[in-house]
Parts: C-alpha cells; sequence; structure tokens
C-alpha cells in the first residue's frame, strides 16, 4: 500500500492540514471499525474497482466522491479492490468555511458529496480522473477550494478565535470550565458553544474528549504503558475516566481494544 499526505500551498494551509493519496497495487480486503478523529475529509475515487461499501446501521453506500463528516459514534467500512483515493482533510474547525450547509449536519454520516456540489463536483471529479499527474489534482483541488472558499468565508469572522480556544482545549493540563473560557475571550459561554458548533460540528466539551482519546487510541496500542499512566498523560481525571470516554468512542474497553484488528488501510486514511 502507497500513502502519503501533501502540505497545501500559500493560503490554503491555514484552512487544510493536507492533502493525502492512498493506492494499492493489488486488491485488497478491508473490513473495520472508523472512530473519531476530530476531522472532516473528502475524499475521491479514483480506481477502477469502485468505492468501499460504508456500513452505518442498517444504512450501505458507496459514493464515489465522499464527504466525511465528524465521527462520533464508530462505524464499520469493509472494501474489496485495487484502491485508488485523493483525500482533503480539513483542521477541525475550518471544514465550515467551505460548506454554506450547518456543518454539524454531517456528524456520523459519510455522504455523497455530489448530492451536496451538484454538477460542480462531478466535473472535478471527471477532471481529477483524467488528471495525467498529482500536481495536476493538487491544483485543480486548490482551485475548487479557493473558489468555493471566497463565497462562504464572508461568513466565518471568528475563526483565530476558535483556532485559540482549540489549541486551550488540546492541552493536557487545560481544566477551565467553560464559563471561565468564554470569560478569558470576552464572549458568553452560549454564544462560545455556538461558534464552536458552528466551526468544528462539535461542542467544546465534545472536541476536548476526542482530543484525548485521540491520543491515549496510539498509546493503548503501543501497549507500553498501564492504562493509569496512559489516562495520567492524557489529562483524564481517573482511569474510571478514561475507559468510560474509551468505551463510548470504540464500543470496547481500553484492555480488549485489539490494535491488530486495524488494517493499513484503514490507518492511512483515518489516523
Amino acid at each position: 500500500m502507497y500513502y502519503q499526505e501533501f502540505s497545501p500551498n500559500s493560503f490554503l494551509k491555514n484552512y487544510v492540514q493536507c492533502y493525502f493519496v492512498c493506492e494499492t497495487d493489488t486488491a485488497v480486503f478491508t473490513q473495520d471499525k472508523v472512530f473519531a478523529t476530530g476531522f472532516i475529509e473528502i475524499m475521491f475515487n479514483l480506481g477502477t474497482d469502485g468505492p468501499q461499501q460504508l456500513i452505518n446501521g442498517d444504512l450501505i453506500n458507496k459514493p464515489d466522491v465522499q464527504l466525511w463528516g465528524q465521527t462520533i459514534q464508530p462505524f464499520t467500512f469493509t472494501s474489496f479492490g485495487k484502491h485508488s483515493m485523493f483525500g482533503i482533510r480539513f483542521f477541525t474547525h475550518t471544514a465550515a468555511c467551505f460548506f454554506s450547509e450547518p456543518i454539524e449536519e454531517f456528524n456520523d454520516q459519510v455522504i455523497d458529496f455530489k448530492d451536496i456540489g451538484g454538477k460542480e463536483i462531478v466535473l472535478l471529479h471527471l477532471k481529477l480522473w483524467d488528471a495525467r499527474s498529482l500536481d495536476r489534482r493538487i491544483e485543480l483541488i486548490e482551485e475548487f477550494l479557493l473558489q468555493r472558499l471566497s463565497r462562504f468565508m464572508n461568513k466565518f469572522t471568528r475563526l483565530k478565535m476558535v483556532n485559540s480556544i482549540m489549541c486551550d482545549l488540546s492541552k493536557d493540563d487545560f481544566f477551565e470550565n467553560i464559563n471561565s473560557i468564554a470569560s478569558r475571550y470576552g464572549v458568553s459561554s452560549r454564544y462560545l458553544q455556538k461558534i464552536f458548533l458552528n466551526y468544528s460540528g462539535l461542542s467544546p466539551n465534545l472536541f476536548s474528549k476526542i482530543a484525548r482519546f485521540q491520543k491515549s487510541i496510539h498509546l493503548v496500542a503501543g501497549k507500553d504503558s498501564s492504562l493509569t499512566t496512559i489516562a495520567h498523560q492524557c489529562g483524564y481525571f481517573d482511569q474510571s475516566h478514561f475507559i468510560k470516554d474509551f468505551r463510548f468512542f470504540t464500543g470496547s474497553t481500553p484492555s480488549r481494544f485489539s490494535p491488530e484488528s486495524s488494517t493499513d488501510l484503514f490507518v492511512a486514511l483515518h489516523n
């Protein structure tokens, strides 16, 4: 499997964490759960074998162009074939700047992006398919992103403040409540909750939980530390608090979690 990330150019570095490519030389079968990452992604299937099958409860879909909203509850994906995916990974608080729809409406969903973007996305997908080089594909994506950003960015005047709050919430030793955070930034707690949801699709509390969970799952997979140590390193109050959150995001306790079940494709696309 080939996986590589690429930095965006110029102005988009403030909005896009990376572009990524995931390809396999041969047909592979994958079946695994997707866990909360805190990121929103768009993925274009450019392979001849078709897109992967996505299963969320009774819902099964296979979109060619996938918009991955904030994953909160784990869900399953299966796939077989020779893969070729090109993706865009936004920062937690920046994807909203490219959409007219409320970003929280995408939570726990993988949506056919053509249903939202219509002919514009159909045409972009065809251009990406026909592009002869990675540089050309990135150029096409950046033209598309800059056009969308110019349409919607005037609605998002608090981006810098939300970014600063997210940096604070991601610190392991950050234990302020929402009222004290709001006061420090000169806004009401209700307003802070509202703009945080508008930009990220998450509440400040849920974002903080996902940030801690993401750090903990890598430590659990490494199996080099006790649960008590991991809980402490990730900023949990105690081990029981850590286990409760871990079970919420994975459906499993840390002691029963099996990192070996994660496929290479899953790790590349969603970590």
